[in-house]
C-alpha cells in the first residue's frame, strides 16, 4: 500500500473510531485515575442548546430539579419533589439512597447536603457549568465544589451557619452565560459564584458581575484576557501565560528544539489566547513557529497540516485545542506516528486522549494547573477517593479551591462586597487542594503550572496514564 493510501486508510479508521468511542462513552462510567471520574449520560435526543437559546430560561437549582441530561433515577427525583415540598427528612432519605446507587454524582451530593440544611439559615452561593454541551467536565467541576460544601458543613461552616450550593448552566455559550449571571445577581441569596467554564463564558458573564457587584472565581478559565478584567472575576487555575511560557521553555530546553507547529481553535478564547502567548514566549526565546493550523476550518485536514508542518521544518506540533475540536487534535496525534514531539494545553488532559491517543500519544506533554500525584502529603487526593470511588484531575481540585476561596471570604465578611474585599485583600490567603490560595490584583492565582507526561500505565484502565514529568 501506497504510504497516501496508507494515510488515508488511516485517518478513515480513526474516524471510525472515534465515532464508535464517542458513542459509547455515552453509557460509560470512567475512573480515569490521574485523569479524573467522569460519568457521562445520555442526553435529550434531538436537543440543540444553540437553537433553544432564545426561548431557554436559566435554571437555577438548589435541589429541587435536575439539570444533568437524561432521566434521574427513582430516589433522587423522589428527592427532589419532597425537597420542593419541603419535606426534608424524606429528601434526606431518597438522596441518601440514590447515591448508594450512584456514589459519583456530585449533583446529588450537593442536594443532599442542602436538604440537610432545610429551613435554617445559610449562605448561599452558585457554581455554573456546561451541563448539556460538555457533561463531563460540569460533574468535574460539581464534584469539586460538592466536596468542599460536604466538608464545610461537617466542620460545623461559619459559627454553625452551613453552606447551600445552587447549580446553574451555561452550555458554555456566553448569551447564554449572561442570563444566568443576571439572575444569580438578581438572587440575594447568592453570594458568590464557582464559576463559569470557558473563557468565552467567564468574559459574556464577568461584565454583568462587574456591574452587579459579584464576585465569581472561575476554576478553569485561562485566558489572558480576564486578567485584570473586572474587580469580581477571579480564578484559581493560572494563566495562559503561564501554561505557554512552561511549555516553551520544555520545547526549547529538554527537547531541545526551536521550531514548532501550532494547531488551534480560532471559535474559542482561550484557545487563541494559549497560542498567542506560546508564539510570543517561543519568539522571545530564540525559536520559531513555523506554522499555525485552524482545528475550527470547514476544510481542516490533519494529514495536509502535519504534511506541511513537515515540509515547513517544524519539529514539535502544539495543540491548543478545546475540547470541541479535541477529535480533529487526536487526529492529529494519531497521523504524526511519534515522529514530531507533541506539546499540549490542559483542555488536552482528558480520558479521551488516553482511550484514542493511545501508543500515538506516548511522551505527549501537557501543562496543567495540578495533578494528582504532584503532593503527596495533601489530604485532598485520599478525601475525594473515599467520596467518590477514584481518582479526580485538576477540574475538580480547583473547583475545590475555588470553593474554599470563597468560604474563607465569607468567613471574614458574610456580603457580596465583603467577599470582593477579602478576595482582593493584599493578606487574603487560605489553603487548598492545590496548596495556598493567594490572588495578583489582577485577580489571577498566583501558582505554577504541572507539566505531566503520557507513558504506559495501568491506573486508568486505557494502559496508558498522565504522569508528572519531574523538575527541569
Amino acid at each position: 500500500m501506497s504510504p497516501k493510501n496508507e494515510t488515508a486508510v488511516l485517518a478513515a479508521s480513526l474516524l471510525i473510531t472515534l465515532g464508535l468511542l464517542g458513542a459509547g462513552a455515552w453509557w460509560m462510567t470512567h475512573r480515569t485515575p490521574g485523569s479524573g471520574i467522569s460519568t457521562l449520560l445520555d442526553p435529550k435526543a434531538g436537543e440543540s442548546p444553540d437553537a433553544k437559546l432564545d426561548s431557554q430560561q436559566p435554571i437555577i437549582s438548589f435541589g429541587e430539579q435536575t439539570l444533568s441530561p437524561g432521566a434521574p433515577s427513582l430516589r433522587k427525583e423522589n428527592g427532589m419533589k419532597a425537597l420542593a415540598q419541603e419535606s426534608y427528612d424524606q429528601a434526606i432519605g431518597s438522596f441518601t439512597a440514590a447515591l448508594k446507587e450512584q456514589r459519583n454524582d456530585p449533583e446529588t451530593l450537593i442536594f443532599l447536603n442542602n436538604a440537610r440544611i432545610g429551613q435554617r439559615k445559610s449562605y448561599a452561593i452558585a457554581v455554573v457549568a456546561p451541563v448539556n454541551t460538555d457533561l463531563n467536565g460540569a460533574l468535574e467541576i460539581f464534584r469539586g465544589v460538592a466536596q468542599a460544601q460536604t466538608e464545610i458543613n461537617r466542620a460545623g461552616g461559619i459559627n454553625g451557619t452551613l453552606l447551600r450550593v445552587a447549580i446553574a448552566n451555561d452550555d458554555n455559550n456566553p448569551e447564554l452565560a449572561k442570563r444566568v449571571a443576571t439572575a444569580l445577581v438578581e438572587n440575594n441569596q447568592i453570594l458568590g459564584v464557582v464559576g463559569h467554564f470557558a473563557s468565552d463564558a467567564s468574559l459574556a458573564a464577568g461584565s454583568v458581575y462587574e456591574a452587579e457587584e459579584l464576585v465569581a472565581i472561575s476554576p478553569v478559565s485561562t485566558s489572558v484576557k480576564l486578567s485584570g478584567f473586572s474587580n469580581y472575576v477571579f480564578r484559581t487555575v493560572p494563566s495562559d501565560y503561564v501554561a505557554a511560557r512552561a511549555l516553551a521553555d520544555y520545547m526549547l530546553s529538554k527537547l531541545q528544539q526551536k521550531n514548532a507547529a501550532v494547531f488551534f481553535n480560532s471559535q474559542s478564547n482561550y484557545s487563541k489566547s494559549l497560542k498567542s502567548e506560546f508564539v510570543s514566549s517561543v519568539l522571545t526565546r530564540g525559536g520559531q513557529v513555523t506554522a499555525e493550523f485552524d482545528l475550527a476550518e470547514a476544510n481542516f485536514s490533519a494529514a495536509k497540516s502535519i504534511e506541511q508542518a513537515v515540509k515547513q521544518n517544524a519539529e514539535v506540533l502544539m495543540l491548543a485545542a478545546t475540547t470541541d475540536s479535541l477529535d480533529r487534535a487526536l487526529q492529529v496525534v494519531q497521523l504524526n506516528r511519534k515522529r514530531l514531539d507533541v506539546l499540549g494545553g490542559d483542555d488536552v488532559y482528558t480520558p479521551k486522549t488516553l482511550e484514542i491517543g493511545g501508543d500515538a500519544a506516548a511522551e505527549m506533554v501537557l501543562a496543567v494547573p495540578w495533578h494528582i500525584n504532584t503532593d503527596p502529603t495533601s489530604p485532598f487526593p485520599q478525601e475525594s477517593q473515599k467520596l467518590w470511588g477514584g481518582d479526580v484531575n485538576w477540574r475538580t481540585a480547583l473547583a475545590y479551591d475555588a470553593t474554599q476561596a470563597l468560604f474563607a471570604a465569607l468567613r471574614q465578611s458574610p456580603t457580596r462586597a465583603g467577599i470582593q474585599q477579602a478576595l482582593s485583600s493584599a493578606d487574603f490567603s487560605t489553603t487548598g487542594a492545590s496548596g495556598t490560595i493567594r490572588f495578583l490584583p489582577s485577580g489571577d492565582r498566583n501558582a505554577s503550572v504541572q507539566l505531566v507526561k503520557i507513558a504506559p500505565g495501568l491506573r486508568s484502565g486505557t494502559g496508558y496514564d498522565f504522569v508528572p514529568v519531574p523538575s527541569q
